[in-house]
């Protein structure tokens, strides 16, 4: 599969959407050479705030120009751009509904070794928890520029997670995102593997594993994670009977927090969640966090194969 660069990409579709719409503004935290937000600056330099590190007020200015009507970009690393600024975003963006776009860089494990302080294992949880707010994982380069688009068309908070090194495209060049729509990447009967972001790929890797055993499993990407398409799941559930989630995220709030709400609620099948567990990350190489946080395709085929057999022998104990 051809990689590219997640974050050049989002900093050379922000140049686009400016060109397209004067009412786009950046907002950046000291970042913008690491989140490419530096494009953005160069070609609109008027438009383009650097806050410093104050990330809290970064939050503050964003809700003032909505209020102007600007349609704002904060950039920072996934957990500044959300943990460290919750109390803003919750009650400066969420609660009056304001148009800012809350872009959270460098998210997950892979940080490229800028230190444990530097993940972000609890954003999608934080933002997910938040009223008001929709929030959107893309698989690939090609789905982050649609979901762009769709943003800043979009009247709202809205907070978009993307990733920071290359990785595998997995979408046609003509895609469309569209909010709340899980496309089938793979299709299979015998469990559904869900997940969202960088971990598609990984996802599609363990899929192609498990039919050569004789295991067919349907991928799912599972890119809109609020509001959820509850319907849509749960017929995945009904025609596979088993799941498997897949996340760079604590599996604690994440996308397999949220399966495992949505299956308890509507319809209980086994699940496997595989992600980080409950507990602090070191800083390493993205390979070596994926060897020793089980985000590897090893670990998915031991997950899927872990509940195919909960759902051949339901009355089983664990």
């Amino acid at each position: 599969m051809e990689k590219v660069s997640i974050r050049e990409v989002f900093g050379k579709k922000l140049v686009a959407i400016g060109k397209e719409n004067p009412n786009v503004m950046v907002l950046d935290d000291d970042l913008a050479s690491s989140t490419k937000t530096s494009y953005f600056s160069q070609a609109f330099p008027d438009r383009f705030i650097e806050v410093g590190i104050a990330e809290q007020n970064m939050i503050g200015i964003a809700a003032g120009l909505s209020c102007l009507g600007k349609i704002p970009f904060v950039t920072s690393f996934a957990c500044f751009s959300t943990k460290r600024v919750y109390d803003q975003i919750s009650i400066s963006v969420a609660y009056p509904k304001l148009n800012v776009k809350i872009i959270g860089c460098y998210s997950g494990i892979f940080t490229g070794k800028t230190g444990t302080t530097h993940h972000s294992i609890e954003d999608i949880s934080l933002m997910r928890s938040t009223p008001n707010m929709v929030i959107i994982v893309p698989a690939d380069a090609v789905e982050l520029e649609s979901a762009l688009d769709f943003a800043v068309e979009y009247f709202g908070p809205v907070y978009l997670r993307i990733a920071r090194d290359e990785y595998p495209i997995i979408f046609p060049p003509h895609y469309q995102f569209r909010l709340g729509e899980y496309p089938v990447l793979r299709d299979g009967e015998d469990l559904s593997v869900l997940s969202c972001g960088i971990m598609i790929s990984v996802a599609l890797e363990a899929a192609e594993a498990l039919r050569e055993m004789g295991i067919h499993a349907r991928v799912v990407n599972i890119s809109t994670i609020k509001p959820a398409n509850v319907e849509n799941i749960v017929s995945h559930a009904r025609e596979t009977g088993a799941f498997v989630t897949v996340e760079n995220h604590s599996v604690i709030g994440g996308l397999g927090g949220l399966i495992s709400e949505i299956l308890a609620e509507n319809y209980p099948i086994p699940l496997e969640r595989v992600g980080v567990k409950d507990t602090f990350c070191e800083s390493a190489s993205n390979s070596e966090l994926c060897e020793k946080y089980g985000l590897t395709k090893k670990a998915l085929i031991c997950a899927a194969r872990k509940v195919l057999e909960r759902k051949l022998n339901p009355f089983k104990k664990a």
